[in-house]
Parts: structure tokens; sequence; C-alpha cells
């Protein structure tokens, strides 16, 4: 499992390569450059414009603009934002964090609720729990996650039980430790629920025929007949087969963490990468763009790893060479 683990992170910097390339290349093919913008700005003289165009060699070649900012990430630095005027850094880091707690909640929340409602269904397949909870489930899949957050806000806006956005109160500075976990959490409420759902309804589904399939296999029947308790046929046996097909599905959830909630970060007014992207992305700020990518595809690459490692301790059946 070591040589295994060592063998796929030897092929990481290989593929953020390509992948930092063809993100390089894409921005640099639209029109205009990432220093337009800072012509424009009247507070920025021209000397600073080239002093700018000097430290970053944007008056190079692409290929020379590329593997310099190469150099510049094995020396721990990332870049410079020419939109915010602030290193990336400290673009990033400011909303890293916000997304992460946003994205972790709705992670939780979906496998929290997604895995006993799929196993609740299977045991009761057919019956009108069963029936409700696939209902239920279409609903989710067929709603889409900002529709499902404009709803939430128009209902939190009548009734006033939550806050309508944002990640903060305005006396926020003034509350004790456990007031600002509690006055979080209200606002982590809407934007949390209208990205679980869909996830939620399409996961219990997947533990519902996974659950389904292994209790009609030979060694439950033969458990059964051995008089095991119900519980532990389910929950020590069939459980522990059912779940493995989801530990894949696990890395990749692991690995979009900080891109799948831009939208609901844009509609909930959440300060976090969503809004960040699209406006770097329009102000071709081209080096928070490539470590924005970066990250995620670093993202990537752990939570495929942390899938298939998950998938091999689950599953003494499964072994790597």
């Amino acid at each position: 499992m070591v040589r295994y683990a060592l063998k796929r992170l030897l092929v990481t910097g290989p593929m953020l390569l390509v992948m930092s390339l063809l993100t390089f290349v894409f921005m640099q093919t639209t029109s205009g450059n990432f220093y337009d913008t800072l012509k424009l700005n009247p507070q920025i003289s021209e000397e600073t414009i080239q002093r700018y165009v000097t430290l970053y060699q944007l008056d190079k070649p692409l290929f020379v603009q590329f593997f310099h900012w190469i150099a510049n990430l094995f020396h721990g630095e990332l870049g410079y934002s020419f939109f915010y005027n602030i290193p990336v850094v400290n673009v990033i880091g400011g909303r890293l964090w916000n997304t992460f707690i946003l994205s972790l909640a709705s992670l939780l929340l979906t496998w929290g609720v997604a895995i006993p409602l799929g196993i609740w269904a299977a045991l009761n397949r057919n019956r009108w729990t069963d029936r409700i909870i696939q209902f239920l489930s279409y609903i989710g899949l067929a709603t889409p996650s900002f529709f499902l957050a404009m709803l939430l806000l128009y209902f939190v806006s009548v009734t006033g039980i939550l806050p309508l956005g944002g990640m903060h109160s305005a006396h926020y500075d003034e509350l004790n430790f456990w007031e600002r976990i509690i006055d979080l959490l209200k606002h982590l409420a809407i934007p949390t629920i209208a990205l679980s759902v869909g996830s939620i309804g399409s996961l219990q589904r997947i533990m519902r025929g996974n659950m389904l399939e292994v209790l009609r296999q030979q060694y439950v029947l033969t458990a059964r007949a051995k008089g095991l308790p119900e519980n532990k046929v389910i929950y020590h046996h069939a459980l522990r087969n059912a779940i493995n097909p989801l530990m894949t599905l696990l890395g990749y959830e692991f690995s979009s963490l900080l891109s799948g909630a831009a939208l609901l970060e844009i509609i909930c007014s959440w300060p976090g990468l969503g809004m960040l992207m699209l406006t770097a992305v329009r102000a071709k700020d081209v080096y928070l763009v490539m470590d924005s990518f970066l990250m995620g595809g670093v993202l990537f690459i752990i939570g495929n790893l942390l899938a298939d490692i998950l998938l091999a301790k689950s599953d003494p059946r499964i072994r790597y060479e």
C-alpha cells in the first residue's frame, strides 16, 4: 500500500503541470491581458505597472512567464493579484476557510442523512416509508440548488427565523465564543441545506441499491440461517460490503470541497471563493485563477488517493500491486 501511494504521488507533479499549463493557455487565449485593468485605474502610475511587468516578466514570451510562475511556486510564492493589488496568498487565504466550512458542512449533512435513509429504505423495500423516501429523493434531485436557495431565502425573509445572507451578524465581534458558533450555524443553515438536498437524494438511492443487492447475497442468508441477530447481520456483514462502492464517491466529494459551492456562495452572499473566482476570471487575474485551479487539482488527486486507500482498508479482498 505504501508503494502504491508513493507511485500515485510521483505522477502528481506531471499531472498538475499539465493542468496548470492548460489553465494558463486558456487564460492567455482570451482577449486582453491581466494588467490592462491596471492601466484603467488612474491611481496606479505607469511606473508601477512597468514594475509589475518587469517583476513578473510579463513582457517576455508566454512560456517564459509560465515557467517563471512554476519556479516561484518552489519558493513558496503564489504570485500577485493585479486586481486586488495584494499577493495571491492573502486573497485566497481570506476566502479559503469560508468555502471550506460551507463545503464540509454540506458533506457531513449529506452523508449523515443519506446513508441512514438508504439503509432504512432498503430494509423497508416497497413499503410506504420506502416510497416516501424515494418520492422526496426525486424532488431533491429535480430541484436545482440555486432555485432551492432562493426559495429558502424568500421563506426566511417572510418568517425572519434565520439570517438572510452573509457569514456573520453585524454584532458578531461583541459575542462570546459559543454565541459566535451559534451565529455561524444560523448563517450556514440555508446554503448548507440548499447545497445538500440534491446530493442526499442521489447518495441515498445509491446506498439503497447497494444494500438491496448485498441483502440478496448468499452469505447474508447464511448468517440469518445461523440465527445471528438482525442488527449484526445488517450493520456488521451487509453494510460493510454495501458501503464499499461509496468510498470512491467520498474521494470525489473531498476533491470538490473548494469548488462545489461557488453559485450558492454568490446567491447567499457567502464570502467564499465563488465570487472571488468569478471576479478573477473576468479581470483576467491569471495568477489568482491558476493558483485556485491548482488547489482544486491537488484536492482532486488527494481525494482519489484517499478513496482508494479507504476502499482497500474496508475490503480485505482488494489489494494494490
